[in-house]
């Protein structure tokens, strides 16, 4: 079992010269196989949280740790980080012009795993996650991301996650931008990654819809950098109905 454990995380930015703390001390323990809900009003913290797990430039962890099997995680490199096995599923994937998807994916399981799959095994696997997630075969020779729709780019970063096999994944609002039938079958896509590799998943999302096809066992409520509260799935569907009003009246 794998475990990565966050602790008493302090996180700033600086805009204009100007530092300002995000996240004012996050502890959170996942372990392999658990799925985690990080909900929250916009503004809260959760993609910062995201970010500084994966070793985005723009944020400053001040305080805090965060390791991987007893392994300090922000000693590493980003690259580092993701062959530790790392991965970030981000709300709004970027294009990369010029580069194939077949070749984005085979030179980054080349990185993680450190030598290169065999090519008629890896085309066979390839072909098969694209079909589970009802991705046209032609999208593999297109450039990555480049005119794909928002629930295509979505689909894309799930198939990331299958063919790369992470030990925890961190997903940015997944569901953000998808119709009822791209959630589902996106959605799928994780339990199957998780299923198959024994994946700890860190689910960040507004809404609840996503939970009905990805269970969390454990739902922790983000408000100003902050968990201002933390449960099972019963939260998820309280939240649903009350909102997170009762938490900014409570001042926290």
């Amino acid at each position: 079992m794998s475990t990565l454990e966050i602790r008493d995380l302090h996180v700033s930015i600086t805009a204009d010269d100007v530092e300002k703390e995000i996240l004012r001390g996050v502890t959170l323990t996942i372990n392999s196989g658990e799925t985690h809900a990080i909900m929250g009003p916009n503004g809260s913290g959760k993609s910062t949280l995201a970010y500084s797990i994966a070793g985005h430039p723009k944020y400053t962890v001040t305080s805090g740790s965060v390791t991987l099997d007893g392994e300090d995680v922000l000693a590493m490199s980003v690259d580092e980080r993701a062959r530790a096995g790392l991965f970030l599923a981000m709300q709004y994937p970027v294009e990369v012009p010029g580069v194939t998807v077949s070749n984005f994916l085979r030179t980054a399981k080349t990185a993680i795993d450190g030598e290169a799959p065999k090519l008629r095994t890896w085309v066979k696997d390839v072909k098969e996650a694209m079909g589970n997630l009802r991705m046209d075969p032609a999208f593999a020779e297109r450039g990555v991301n480049e005119g794909f729709s928002g629930g295509e780019k979505k689909r894309h970063e799930v198939l990331q996650l299958e063919l790369l096999k992470p030990r925890f994944a961190i997903l940015d609002e997944t569901d953000s931008g998808l119709d009822v039938d791209a959630l589902r079958v996106v959605s799928e896509g994780v339990n199957r990654a998780q299923e198959t590799n024994d994946m700890g998943v860190l689910l960040i999302t507004h809404y609840t819809r996503i939970l009905r096809y990805i269970k969390p066992q454990f739902v922790h409520v983000f408000v100003d950098g902050v968990i201002a509260e933390q449960g099972g799935p019963e939260l998820a569907d309280r939240l649903e109905d009350e909102g997170y009003d009762r938490f900014a009246t409570a001042g926290v």
